[in-house]
């Protein structure tokens, strides 16, 4: 595993982050037990600020079992907050959930601050003459504490299971990952055009196979292009990062000029797991997005589908800006080492709505919204993608199976569809689908419809 997907797989678990407020709890055990039985800071303070080792035992035994009643409340909230994220929105959402930093040191709260005060009733005697300071008065803020984070969590968990939050998280996350693999790839790309004329002949290219099935979850290009620079060597990805793969199917090829290459070399900077990742896949963030729109048709809720299809459009605008760069890589001496197999912005706009087109089938106003995406986008992106733009929408309404049509529901659909025309310049192809539009309405209500774009 690399150490990205190890970073990535840690903050995707609930134990790590408590791990450590664990440990900070024992460290402040033991700087207390040093304060009370080694510096003796009673000594200093005034005498009402103190308890007796009886009196302090039974403070303390109520703080435990107080702090460990919250902490069980915490879990009980946890359980309800992952079975309705589950059942209601995408079982992918947990992970998003779990990996959330609120979400870990509210837990590592709770636990640390149980371990600390049942440290501190440990070694809390029951002589009266004993007079201890320290341990009280920390313990007593650590369980105050613990109380204010258990309001705050269930707050950020009412706040985080909003349909809003939820749709600009996952994002959010999205957009984060495209960034990241684009600071990743940007020291090896060139502004020169590379023509396929150059390349080397199919048939001298050696091919290599997965030792597994699985997701293509991680490729580590900086080492990959060091280790081609190393042999003089070109190589080509068969897949893309996210893709499923079986045992023996190819995933790289590669060609030598010169010297012989041991192809274990290459696949030991490639991580194939069971599960796909969103470290470096872009599509992934996509059909989460998309899920849980479809989840939400399937619950009748409009709500939540029309905000995700709001964050599904602006994620395709960031993507659609990103696809723009070369599946060239270069090394320093700016030589091409690695060609990546890339998808374009068609592609990704058919997993972010096609989806949720094919599910919502009858209803009309989930078309509406989803064509009125498209002609937001096309007012925003650059024209290399009007026409996919475009020919997702023609394909939407001539997919349309629907016997008639409301006026309303006609009009709004002409209206997204003549603005879309204008801005990616398919007037007459308007013109077709106006007439496909009007013979599902009232001849009455088609003198209303809008005729031009």
């Amino acid at each position: 595993m690399s150490r990205r997907q190890r970073k990535s797989e840690l903050k995707a678990t609930l134990w790590f982050m408590p791990l450590w407020y664990i440990v900070g709890a024992i460290g402040l055990s033991a700087f207390t037990f040093y304060l009370d039985y080694v510096v003796d800071v009673s000594l200093y303070l005034p005498a009402a600020v103190g308890f007796s080792g009886q009196t302090l035992q039974v403070l303390l035994s109520a703080l435990v079992g107080g702090v460990l009643t919250l902490s069980a409340f915490t879990i009980n909230s946890l359980l309800v907050a992952l079975t309705t994220f589950s059942g209601q929105f995408s079982s992918k959402m947990l992970v998003n959930f779990v990996s959330d930093r609120a979400t870990q040191h509210v837990l590592g709260i709770f636990n640390g601050s149980f371990i600390y005060v049942l440290l501190n009733f440990l070694y809390v005697t029951h002589e009266e003459e004993e007079y201890i300071v320290a341990t009280p008065v920390l313990s007593i803020l650590t369980a105050i504490t613990a109380a204010v984070t258990f309001i705050y969590f269930i707050n950020h968990t009412t706040t985080w299971m909003q349909v809003h939050n939820i749709s600009f998280n996952m994002n959010a996350k999205s957009k984060w990952v495209q960034a990241s693999l684009e600071k990743e790839l940007k020291p090896y790309h060139l502004e020169r055009e590379v023509v396929s004329e150059s390349f080397p002949p199919e048939t001298d290219g050696k091919i290599i196979k997965s030792s597994q099935s699985g997701y293509l979850q991680v490729a580590d290009f900086s080492r990959l292009i060091k280790q081609a620079n190393r042999d003089n060597s070109l190589l080509r990805f068969e897949v893309k990062i996210g893709e499923f793969i079986v045992e023996g199917a190819p995933v790289l090829t590669y060609w030598e000029y010169g010297q012989t290459v041991n192809p274990e070399r290459y696949s030991k900077f490639l991580e194939i797991g069971v599960k796909q990742t969103e470290i470096q896949d872009l599509e992934y963030g996509l059909i989460k997005l998309a899920e849980v729109a479809i989840k939400a048709l399937g619950h009748n809720d409009p709500l939540t589908v029309t905000n995700t299809i709001h964050q599904i459009a602006d994620l395709l605008k960031s993507i659609g800006q990103s696809t723009n760069f070369s599946p060239y890589l270069f090394d320093q001496e700016q030589e091409l080492r690695i060609i990546l197999k890339q998808k374009d912005f068609r592609y990704y706009l058919h997993k972010g709505f096609a989806s949720i087109r094919e599910y919502a089938n009858r209803n009309s106003t989930v078309m509406v919204e989803l064509l009125t995406m498209v002609s937001l986008l096309s007012k925003t992106m650059d024209q290399e993608v009007h026409d996919d733009l475009w020919e997702f929408a023609h394909q939407t309404i001539l997919g349309f199976d629907k016997d008639s049509l409301y006026e309303n529901d006609c009009l709004y659909i002409l209206e997204q569809l003549s603005e879309l025309a204008k801005n990616t310049g398919n007037q007459k192809d308007y013109l077709f689908l106006l007439e496909y539009m009007l013979q599902r309405v009232s001849t009455k209500s088609a003198s209303k419809m809008p005729f031009s774009p």
